[in-house]
């Protein structure tokens, strides 16, 4: 297996958690959630690299509260940008040189499988760019600033982004060359021409964005296949 190079961006503003304290810091059944999230690829064979990003207001913090666990784990700690993809470009700087692959996930996404895991590095290796999606089962409108539905959108060709999202190291560094901005990475690798792969994932990978999102992170953790 290619050695991969994991980045778990952590920097968002949180704005839609409501909770006290970031929600990367959130307990999630004991520990907290970016914690549980680099628990999944700290200890994989084929990870060479661990690279945390999070807010330069939350550098302190994380070194305070958590610096000799993250040590201990060989995770390094990335001071991040204003957006997303600042973050990422932030953390591309400081790839390590075994890296053939790199994988993004967010450190809000816990709810991952290692066999998911497994199943999207392998689909990277072959295909050059790979991401776990979801088809969405829902009706999907197209809804004007008003809140006027404009159109219904064909299902069929609609899924669900999820990471993580792995790439051959030269096409995502070549995706971030070009300045973009974007709210996923594989975004910025479709844009420069490059086939990205999808991997069918599960509706248990969920995005913790909301505290209801966090008790949901809760009930299914512990359900997932290993």
């Amino acid at each position: 297996m290619a050695k991969v190079s994991v980045i778990v961006p952590g920097a968002g503003a949180g704005k839609r958690f409501v909770a006290a304290g970031g929600k990367i810091f959130q307990p999630l059944n004991g520990r907290p959630v970016f914690i549980r999230t680099l628990e999944v690829f700290v200890t994989r064979r084929d990870v060479c690299q661990v690279l945390l990003v999070v807010a330069p207001g939350n550098l302190h913090e994380v070194r305070r509260r958590f610096g000799s666990q993250l040590d201990s784990m060989g995770v390094t700690v990335v001071a991040g940008g204003a957006t997303r993809s600042e973050s990422v470009r932030n953390a591309l700087a400081h790839l390590s040189d075994q890296a053939e692959l790199v994988c993004v996930h967010d450190a809000v996404r816990p709810c991952v499988s290692p066999l998911w895991v497994d199943a999207v590095f392998a689909q990277a290796q072959r295909a050059g760019a790979a991401i776990l999606a979801c088809p969405v089962h829902g009706t999907l409108k197209r809804v004007s600033p008003a809140g006027v539905v404009q159109g219904t959108l064909p299902r069929a060709e609609a899924w669900e982004a999820q990471t993580p999202q792995v790439f051959r190291r030269d096409w995502l560094l070549a995706a971030y060359a070009t300045g973009a901005e974007a709210t996923d990475d594989a975004r910025l690798v479709e844009a420069t021409g490059r086939e990205v792969s999808v991997v069918p994932g599960d509706v248990r990978n969920i995005k913790i964005t909301t505290a209801a999102d966090l008790a949901i992170a809760a009930a299914v953790i512990d359900t997932l296949p290993r």
